[in-house]
């Protein structure tokens, strides 16, 4: 194996080093806080890794994510000053704020050229303060939080619905508000759309609090009913491997706003509430009453939906190698429908196809970030090495490759 494709190697030491770097961090930049150096407790939350269905979320569909191995840690206390005070090992500075200044921070006060301002990725556990105080939940006394993280940013695997699904966690029982996973994962998204502007549907919270290990979590997104499904990979003998091809990519920005508008119009154009409610039998009448890219877009969503429905069919039946084509047919459609692959992202698939994964697909909302690929346990190193070979012939940067496990969500660690 080259070095370029080295993979991560286990046991693996990152979570309880980043949750000590948490800790460590809450020291350094807290100690002389009202309370004391030493945090209240510590909290965990997972990134995700999506199956099999992408951009279907916001339009009421299904998807099929699960909780990975790799989570964002958050050290807390109340600190008595009546101000929030955040710390990331990734920032070279915290910030902070007003609780009482948050209502004119997030969102309403977008025209207010007096409202305090925060660098951006203060504004996502900033942001789930906000919304937990729209939710009723008093936070007075202040706080302060320190953050780490082995979740990579922005390679499409939610770093940011975990660091929200951390800090709602630690807030929620430093506060005694008594809100459960589902009131919790909505108050992540509330975070996400308003306070920092991403128009992202819930699946990526719910990822967070809900995840179990060894299983998918089949999500209903207009009702939020959530169904445990078995995945049965390791049984098979079979493993997902990440290629982070490190194009970064940001939800907020506009080629994710056109898309979710299109889907919009798409509905509109259909006469129903969500594309959730157009079938495969209905896409002969949407190219009757919409323009080309409209239709692609809502082809993807549609039959992505369908993708979901077949997916969850095979794990249940006990037949993961089945879901290969799948993925693939996923891919293809966010590649020529929905237009949100990029060169690296396609390499990345074609590499893994070509040395023996069963599957291979972007994952996340495009632009940019990871593919995964359904990969027999034995031919993990050939994927590996061939997603390096690929990206050095087409002269792109080496990408990260790495397996990741199903695992639980949100959680008090300490």
């Amino acid at each position: 194996m080259t070095a370029e494709a080295t993979m991560d190697a286990a046991p693996d030491p990152r979570v309880p080093a980043a949750g000590a770097a948490a800790q460590a961090l809450f020291a350094s930049t807290f100690g002389a806080s009202t309370f004391g150096a030493l945090p209240t407790g510590a909290w965990s939350a997972p990134g995700r890794v999506n199956l099999i269905g992408e951009h279907t979320d916001y339009n009421e569909g299904f998807v099929l994510p699960f909780a990975i191995d790799r989570r964002t840690h958050v050290a807390a206390a109340l600190n008595g000053t009546g101000r929030i005070r955040v710390a990331s090992t990734f920032a070279d500075a915290p910030a902070e704020a007003a609780l009482d200044d948050l209502d004119v921070m997030f969102p309403a006060s977008e025209a207010r050229s007096d409202a305090p301002r925060v660098t951006e990725w203060a504004t996502y556990p900033l942001g789930v303060a906000w919304a937990l105080r729209l939710a009723g939940t008093a936070a007075g006394a202040g706080v302060d939080i320190a953050i780490a993280s082995d979740v990579p940013v922005g390679a499409g695997l939610s770093s940011s619905a975990a660091i929200e699904g951390a800090v709602a966690s630690a807030l929620n029982d430093l506060l005694g508000a008594g809100l459960g996973p589902v009131a919790l994962a909505q108050i992540g998204r509330r975070a996400e759309n308003e306070a920092v502007g991403a128009p992202t549907g819930i699946m990526d919270q719910m990822a967070a609090m809900l995840g179990r290990t060894d299983a998918a979590i089949f999500l209903d997104c207009r009702s939020l009913a959530a169904d445990i499904v078995d995945l049965g990979f390791s049984a098979a003998g079979l493993e997902i491997v990440v290629i982070d091809t490190r194009v970064s990519h940001a939800h907020s920005t506009g080629g994710y706003r056109e898309r979710r508008d299109a889907c919009e119009r798409g509905a509109a154009l259909m006469g129903v509430p969500a594309l959730r409610d157009v079938s495969v039998g209905d896409l002969e009448r949407a190219q009757q009453v919409m323009d080309a890219v409209t239709l692609r877009r809502v082809r993807h969503v549609v039959t992505e939906n369908q993708r979901v429905l077949d997916t969850v069919r095979a794990l249940r039946a006990g037949s993961p190698a089945e879901i290969g084509p799948l993925l693939d047919a996923s891919h293809a459609s966010m590649r020529d429908d929905f237009e949100i692959s990029t060169p690296e992202l396609d390499v990345a698939v074609e590499a893994a196809r070509a040395a023996g994964a069963l599957g291979a697909r972007m994952t996340g909302g495009g632009f940019g970030g990871a593919a995964i690929a359904l990969t027999p346990h034995e031919r993990i190193d050939a994927v590996a090495e061939a997603a390096a070979s690929a990206f050095a012939s087409a002269g792109f940067a080496a990408p990260h490759v790495f397996t990741v496990a199903p695992s639980h969500g949100a959680r008090r660690d300490a």
